[in-house]
């Protein structure tokens, strides 16, 4: 093992409590979604992964079906962990996620407790781990009883694969049926992670309430909007942006005249806080109590560095907050 940590990882990073639970998560955690499977550089995965250990990120987000092809992010990341951070497990907050297809045949898939705990038991033996820190529940199945998938991930715990569980993508009104079944169960429910950004703020409008009044924390992913809340398609859609090739993100047809305003609007107001529009954002993502954590994506290691920036600057204004209001409207 050459990688060695560096001594003071932990100065620069805001650590918040998870809801109103023990465990603390670094404000800024990074997300394996893409860029840590085969068919990408694994060096540079390395890279970005030390690196983040470095700045104070304690916490690595996966799921089942990360990387291409599907299962290849949590093998690399296990590698990774094996080759490089074994000596820090207990320094690290290791996630990972089921709910969406996985394999063939009617199991392979949304939230029975088949597929749940088959799920766990596969991504356990890619990671290399005999438990991950939180497992969530990926997507909400209308098809199944709320109490199978909830009992599965209670059964994990109890199983001791799993510390803690969460849910990804629920509505508010299912989000609140899960609080009440979980503590029925005693079960350590901690986390929901909603897509929130000033682009997409639908959170707002019942989740947040629901999490607040159940005491989970929001861990909070595509702050930035898969990149369009930062510069990078202000001068046009890049040739090797993922939107140009077509590749799993936001469309052209999102990237919008109007959104492209909005962003540089927005530039301004960064700038008078010393920052970017993506430290912004994220920063943005991180003034509602709830959220404990914004959970980034990476292609380079710079993206990993300019993104925990964010942290340098986390207050805003009321005439911040009305100004940012006003460009973005009621729901960017």
């Amino acid at each position: 093992m050459s990688y060695i940590p560096k001594e003071n990882r932990y100065e620069q990073m805001r650590y918040n409590y998870l809801g109103k639970n023990g465990l603390k998560v670094p404000a800024i955690s990074l997300g394996l979604y893409r860029n840590f499977g085969d068919t990408d550089d694994f060096a540079a995965a390395k890279k970005m992964i030390t690196t983040a250990f470095d700045l104070g990120i304690t916490h690595f987000d996966l799921a089942n079906n990360y990387g291409e092809p599907s299962g290849s992010a949590e093998i690399n990341f296990g590698r990774i962990l094996n080759e490089e951070l074994s000596n820090y497990r207990d320094e690290l907050l290791i996630a990972t996620k089921a709910g969406y297809d996985m394999w063939p045949g009617p199991y392979g898939e949304w939230g029975s407790r088949k597929y749940m705990l088959s799920s766990l038991d596969q991504s356990l033996k890619r990671l290399k781990l005999d438990y991950v820190d939180i497992y969530y529940s990926h997507r909400y199945d209308p098809q199944t009883p709320l109490e199978e998938t909830v009992g599965a991930l209670d059964t994990a715990v109890r199983q001791g694969k799993a510390l803690y569980v969460g849910v990804s993508n629920y509505p508010a009104d299912v989000t609140r049926k899960v609080i009440k079944l979980f503590k029925e169960l005693k079960t350590p429910f901690v986390s929901h992670q909603p897509n929130y950004s000033m682009f997409l703020r639908d959170a707002e409008n019942e989740l947040f309430n629901v999490l607040d009044e159940g005491g989970i924390g929001a861990i909070v992913f595509q702050p930035l909007y898969q990149g369009l809340l930062s510069t990078k398609y202000v001068q046009g859609i890049p040739n090797d942006s993922r939107v140009a090739k077509g590749v799993d993100s936001i469309s052209a047809e999102q990237v919008t005249k109007e959104r492209i305003e909005k962003v540089q609007k927005l530039k301004a107001i960064a700038a008078e806080r010393n920052q970017s529009v993506a430290q912004m954002a994220i920063a943005w993502t991180l003034r509602h109590q709830v959220v404990a954590s914004a959970l980034i994506g990476a292609s380079k290691t710079e993206q990993v560095i300019e993104n925990v920036g964010a942290l340098d600057n986390l207050s805003f204004t009321f005439e911040e907050l009305q100004a940012i209001d006003n460009i973005l409207g009621t729901f960017g």
